[in-house]
């Protein structure tokens, strides 16, 4: 797989976790995340231990605690969401703050705010101590569809192309005078997106021809292998074990 740019959540570091190859990495992410959904939630234990164990990673890893708690906030609709159900949820109701709320829907809205905030934590986590060339190199370590990995890595590779070129076009229309107001001005930019798309088009043409004059066959080069050993599988599967311990202490102790 060619090489790629550092995307922004990766943070830069030579830990221990940034050390795990990425292929390691990823199966202990959804491993970890299997397991949190798996618990019940009234075993509100439980979920405060697997936040010491991502705390831990955390600290492993050297990524500020700051940098990890900003960017959880992308789950703030899904928290939005979760606050209303104890107010729209039936059945039996209790007294909180003075307010009748469902029973049912506390613990609804708990269960998709613990099981939510960890998958997210734990996927910050992989996206800062992972280079995104290096996960996609992963997934294709683990057998998925070549093609499938191409298309991700040419997204990645010509996402912030796009977004680049979205800007001069912004930046056009501000010289122009243009400023969007209302509705009125919603043709101006359909025709700015199918502008955009017209030249990313032509500009994916461009680079299909120039790969091709170089060789390309429909298969990416490998220029950085990451092979796994058995040791840091061992070492990769530290936390979705610890998980699983809690888990099933979880399911067997009342």
């Amino acid at each position: 797989m060619g090489a790629g740019h550092v995307h922004r959540l990766y943070v830069r570091g030579d830990s221990p976790v940034h050390r795990l190859p990425p292929q390691c990495k990823l199966v202990a992410h959804l491993a970890f995340v299997l397991v949190v959904v798996a618990t019940p939630r009234e075993r509100v234990w439980a979920f405060a231990a697997y936040a010491v164990l991502l705390a831990a990673v955390v600290a492993t890893a050297r990524i500020p605690y700051g940098t990890v708690l900003r960017r959880t906030m992308i789950e703030i609709p899904f928290v939005a969401f979760a606050l209303a159900m104890p107010f729209v949820a039936t059945g039996p109701e209790t007294a909180v703050l003075g307010l009748r709320l469902s029973v049912e829907g506390l613990w609804g809205a708990w269960n998709i705010l613990a099981k939510g905030t960890l998958g997210v934590v734990a996927s910050v986590l992989l996206a800062a101590t992972t280079e995104p060339r290096l996960l996609l190199h992963g997934i294709e370590r683990l057998r998925m569809p070549q093609l499938i990995t191409q298309i991700a890595a040419f997204m990645l590779r010509y996402g912030d192309v796009v977004a680049a070129e979205l800007g001069r076009m912004r930046t056009a229309r501000a010289a122009r005078g243009f400023e969007p107001r209302g509705p009125r001005d919603a043709r101006v930019l359909a025709r700015s997106l199918g502008a955009l798309f017209l030249r990313s088009y032509e500009r994916g043409e461009r680079v299909h021809l120039a790969m091709v004059s170089r060789g390309y066959d429909g298969r990416m080069p490998v220029l950085h292998d990451v092979p796994a050993s058995a040791r840091q599988w061992s070492a990769a599967s530290a936390l979705p074990l610890a998980a699983a311990l809690i888990a099933l202490a979880a399911w067997t102790v009342p």
